[in-house]
């Protein structure tokens, strides 16, 4: 008696997550993209170091060509590919750029300059300033230009005329020279000025701490004298002061004046509103003296004879400067 042939069960497919299957698809696809990258960063490196063994492989390359890649190792750290590779005497490198230059037969110095250059001047004028000759001095200087003036030169170098690029280079270095030379000095000039400027505050410091000291010291005197023994000592004490106050006004002050106002006639500046701030700034100072002692305005001393220096001070003055 035969079999009856039993059904067979049929699972239903379950349904596909596209969103999940659109995810994984692509972080296989960037897994991929970056093995092939360091896949082709690796063959970029091993066939650097495979033509540098080549007798004179490297060589053969235009500067520029070489120097695009060697900055791409640089900049991208690949030399540390060579991390545990035998060297010719057998020891293991530790992937430095030192050691991938010297793999490569170039020295460190001579590869980073190489990049400079390439990072100054771009490709394509460093080309043509290598088709021209151009050496590493000249472009050692040229690199020290200011930015205006480079750009200058590359846009000549672009041309490929020899005879020009040498020509404005030597114009652009003379009148960066210049340049840098008045701005070296002007710097100087700044530093000096300074330095006086130190000084004759260091001394002014040193004559305050003296004038204190001296006050302090007729201060203590004058406590053993009479009353009018010691107002006639503090009237002469600040006798003396006001009289040096008013020579440093009326001679050094002056005379600075005069030698501004005839440097300004040579020049064609205006020193005047300069001039008018430090004036205004001594009245300010002596305005207030007057408000905080409650001094009178406008009254003559009953005792002129303790201003004879006034008088002999005013008789010094040069012609044509009014008397108050």
């Amino acid at each position: 008696m035969a079999r009856k042939a039993s059904p067979v069960k049929v699972e239903p497919i379950p349904e596909v997550n596209q969103q999940a299957y659109q995810a994984e698809a692509g972080a296989l696809t960037m897994l991929g993209d970056i093995a092939q990258g360091m896949h082709e960063e690796r063959d970029l490196v091993n066939q650097l170091l495979g033509q540098a063994q080549m007798a004179g492989a490297f060589e053969e390359f235009s500067r520029t060509v070489r120097t695009s890649k060697l900055a791409y190792v640089k900049e991208n750290k690949l030399y540390r590919a060579i991390a545990g590779k035998k060297s010719p005497n057998g020891s293991e490198f530790s992937g430095t750029w030192d050691e991938f230059c010297s793999l490569l037969g170039i020295s460190v110095d001579k590869a980073n300059m190489d990049i400079a250059n390439l990072r100054t001047f771009g490709e394509e004028a460093l080309e043509s300033m290598s088709r021209m000759g151009i050496g590493y001095r000249e472009l050692r200087q040229w690199r020290k230009l200011p930015d205006d003036a480079r750009s200058a030169l590359i846009e000549a170098a672009k041309q490929g005329n020899k005879d020009a690029v040498e020509y404005l280079a030597e114009e652009l270095i003379a009148t960066h020279t210049k340049e840098k030379a008045a701005l070296e000095k002007q710097v100087e000039d700044l530093r000096a000025d300074n330095e006086a400027l130190g000084e004759r505050m260091a001394r002014k410091s040193r004559e305050l701490d003296e004038t204190v000291h001296e006050l302090e010291k007729t201060k203590r005197r004058i406590q053993t004298m009479k009353a009018d023994e010691a107002e006639k000592e503090l009237r002469q004490e600040a006798t003396a002061i006001a009289f040096e106050a008013e020579a440093d006004i009326s001679g050094k002050l002056r005379e600075a004046f005069s030698v501004m106002l005839d440097h300004a006639e040579k020049t064609g500046t205006d020193p005047r509103t300069f001039q008018a701030g430090l004036v205004r700034h001594l009245e300010k100072l002596l305005l207030q003296i007057r408000e905080e002692f409650q001094l009178p305005d406008g009254e003559a001393p009953d005792d002129i004879s303790e201003f004879g220096w006034i008088e002999q001070m005013g008789k010094s003055q040069p012609a044509g400067v009014a008397e108050d």
